[in-house]
């Protein structure tokens, strides 16, 4: 189990809009120009790269979802923090 991941997410507040995200996700959208039209993260700028983060680092709910996927793929329901609704993308 690795202790340090890279990722990216896609921050929104309304889970509906979070399922249409990762729909167009899944036909072929690009993560970075979504991330860049929709994120209400500062993110958003990079393509909502958050880059390399260990364990401890991010809030539980979203750690968990981050830790839990694989090189390449993206959750495919909206995890609920604080903050709101993430698409998260782990790069490596």
């Amino acid at each position: 189990m690795p202790n340090k991941i890279t990722a990216k997410h896609i921050l929104v507040d309304k889970q509906s809009m979070a399922e249409e995200i990762i729909e167009q996700l899944n036909t072929g959208s690009k993560f970075e120009d979504l991330a860049k039209k929709h994120s209400n993260c500062p993110s958003r700028k990079k393509g909502g790269s958050l880059g390399e983060f260990g364990r401890g680092k991010m809030v539980k709910e979203f750690e968990k979802a981050a830790f839990a996927l694989q090189k390449g793929q993206v959750t495919q329901v909206p995890v609920k923090t604080q903050f709101g609704y993430h698409i998260i993308k782990r790069v490596r």
